[in-house]
C-alpha cells in the first residue's frame, strides 16, 4: 500500500495490519495518511519489509493515533499461559486505578520496569 491506497480509504477509517508476515511497505505514505489523513489511526504488528521490529526512529512510534502491538496475534499455548495472568493483573489494576505492568513508555519504545 501506498500513497494511492492510503489516501482511498474512507475519512475517519483505521487501518489494521496484523497479517504476520505482510506489511505496508510505504512507511512514509502512511505516516502522511495518519498525519493528514483522510484515516483516523492504525494498529500494526508488522513493519517495512515484514520486519517484526520498527525501527527505533520511526515517526509512527511518536504518532498518537497508532497502536504497536508486540506480536501476539497468533495463538501458542506457552505464550498465553504467561500473557493471559498478565492481562488479568493488569485489568484488575486498569479498573482499580492503579498502574499497570509491562507500560511501554513511548517515548523510551520500551516498557519501563514496573509494580
Amino acid at each position: 500500500m501506498g500513497d494511492r491506497e492510503l489516501t482511498a480509504m474512507k475519512p475517519g477509517s483505521y487501518l489494521i495490519n496484523m497479517t504476520g508476515r505482510q506489511s505496508i511497505p510505504d512507511e512514509a505514505a502512511l505516516v502522511r495518511a495518519l498525519t493528514d489523513g483522510p484515516i483516523a489511526g492504525a494498529v500494526l504488528n508488522t513493519f517495512a519489509g515484514g520486519g517484526r521490529e520498527l525501527a527505533a526512529n520511526s515517526p509512527l512510534w511518536r504518532l498518537p493515533n497508532v497502536v504497536i502491538t508486540p506480536r501476539t496475534a497468533g495463538p501458542s499455548g506457552p505464550q498465553w499461559r504467561r500473557v493471559i495472568p498478565l492481562f488479568e493483573d493488569n485489568l484488575a489494576r486498569f479498573l482499580a486505578g492503579t498502574p499497570m505492568r509491562n507500560v511501554v513508555d513511548k517515548v523510551l519504545g520500551y516498557a519501563r520496569p514496573g509494580p
